[in-house]
């Protein structure tokens, strides 16, 4: 019965994650089984979730999160419910993979479906970033659970009226998370009251500093693994040009001297969710203006000056975009669009005492120094 993490959201997440191994080439990559292991952890990575998240159950004191010592609580429970019912004959789907490679498969599985837990999600980019800088290659474990959380977090990187659907799904169990805990007489958590949350704000930020950076790096570091790969032709063409810029100098007093550039392989990935992520945050923005003109419009008519106090409803509606912008980038637009974009997003923060609360993947995040991320 949860609104997001469903079944669908399942399906969605496994769509997603073989789009990335098939239209990429990564599946060259890896053997048969960890192409296995990637599927069944995007299929398994949410399997019984209850609709909450893991500060809701320990500040609850859930029996789950006694169960896992409030440690990535719904995440541990996804692997073992997974492996617990593969215990059945006739649910286990790995009956026939030898002794080593289910070793392999639930080794990797375990590793993925962790990292899901967006607690990790800092700490899992910088270290994928540090490797990109380093000669030697991508361990796999790593690389593959970075794979699958971009996934997990991705429906921003999809057309609008996609994007737009899931975050009111997402939104709706916040919510619903939230009258929980105004029941218990818990503190709401982060984007969970229902009548202060500011849905675009949210969904900017997490473009921002969340989803964006992590495709960057997603895409970077395919491209690093993928270049080896390449076909030959791409090869041979990359050897050609090299061959070309050895030849570049330039005389100067009499000496040569190498053009100071560095040479890049010619193997690019395509990235064709960049163009959706520009689109769906110039969507949110023009909705988050369109919401404050009206407040303020609102404060005018009623003879205050303030924007509205905590307790006023300041929700927005996902659901209708503008969809003369969904089939193409703005005219001109370039990376200028994320610095514009980064330093709206930095003035918010200030408003709200230096912290941004980002959601879109089932966590909220309260991101408290936007610059280190």
């Amino acid at each position: 019965n949860n609104p997001y993490h469903n079944q669908l959201h399942a399906a969605d997440v496994t769509q997603t994650t073989h789009y990335l191994l098939y239209s990429t080439g990564l599946v060259q990559w890896l053997t048969d089984v960890e192409i296995l292991a990637v599927v069944l952890s995007a299929a398994i990575h949410d399997v019984e979730h209850t609709g909450e998240t893991n500060s809701f159950h320990v500040m609850s004191k859930s029996p789950m999160a006694l169960l896992y010592n409030d440690r990535a609580v719904l995440e541990n429970h996804h692997i073992s419910t997974a492996f617990r019912l593969m215990e059945d004959d006739s649910l286990n789907i790995l009956n026939n993979l030898s002794n080593d490679d289910f070793r392999t498969l639930r080794t990797l599985t375990i590793d993925m479906v962790l990292a899901t837990d967006m607690s990790f999600h800092f700490q899992q980019v910088k270290q994928i970033k540090s490797l990109l800088s380093c000669p030697e290659s991508i361990d796999k474990s790593k690389a593959l659970s970075l794979l699958l959380h971009t996934a997990d977090i991705g429906h921003p990187a999809k057309p609008w009226h996609l994007h737009a659907r899931w975050t009111e799904q997402l939104m709706e169990e916040f919510f619903r998370q939230g009258d929980k805990e105004k029941t218990l007489g818990l503190p709401f958590s982060p984007l969970c009251d229902r009548n202060t949350t500011v849905i675009a704000d949210s969904q900017i930020g997490f473009i921002d500093f969340i989803v964006d950076p992590t495709f960057q790096v997603m895409g970077d570091m395919l491209e690093k693994i993928l270049t080896p790969l390449a076909p030959k032709q791409l090869a041979e063409e990359q050897q050609q040009r090299r061959a070309s810029d050895s030849r570049i100098y330039q005389e100067k007093e009499g000496k040569q001297k190498k053009p100071n550039m560095v040479l890049k392989s010619t193997y690019q990935l395509k990235r064709p969710w960049q163009d959706n992520l520009k689109i769906n945050k110039r969507n949110w923005k023009d909705k988050a203006g369109k919401q404050a003109k009206a407040m303020k419009e609102n404060n005018n008519e009623n003879g205050h000056d303030e924007m509205p106090a905590e307790g006023e409803d300041s929700r927005c509606d996902v659901t209708s975009g503008n969809n003369d912008q969904q089939s193409e980038p703005m005219k001109g637009e370039n990376s200028g669009d994320s610095k514009d974009s980064s330093k709206n997003a930095k003035d918010n923060t200030k408003q709200a005492g230096k912290r941004i609360l980002a959601s879109g993947s089932g966590h909220s995040i309260v991101i408290d120094s936007p610059s280190t991320v």
